[in-house]
């Protein structure tokens, strides 16, 4: 009876440890998906910037598609189209990526 509880709780403490390691893996791993689609985004507001065409503080995704810069933007995570108002904008000195849904 012993030993069935002693492997019972050996079960028990390494189906925690492999399920609480996965889910911070894959936590993380979604987090850089999503910070790569961000940096990519930003990257083509940059040019757009720099190139001059794109003269406003807020930058959307739309105006981004209209001047040719990006194609349809997908949500790495969730499959799905971002918002075409959705913005990229300057703050505290440095670009950022608005997600509106």
């Amino acid at each position: 009876m012993n030993k069935l509880i002693i492997t019972i709780t050996i079960i028990i403490i390494f189906s925690l440890i492999g399920g609480f390691t996965t889910y911070k893996v894959v936590n993380e791993h979604n987090d850089k998906l999503i910070t790569v689609k961000e940096k990519e985004i930003i990257e083509k507001a940059k040019t757009c910037i720099n190139e001059k065409k794109c003269l406003t503080e807020k930058i959307t995704l739309k105006t981004l598609y209209d001047l040719g810069y990006l194609e349809k933007q997908v949500n790495p995570i969730t499959k799905e189209y971002y918002n075409e108002e959705s913005y990229i904008t300057l703050k505290n000195k440095e670009y950022v990526f608005i997600e509106i849904n």
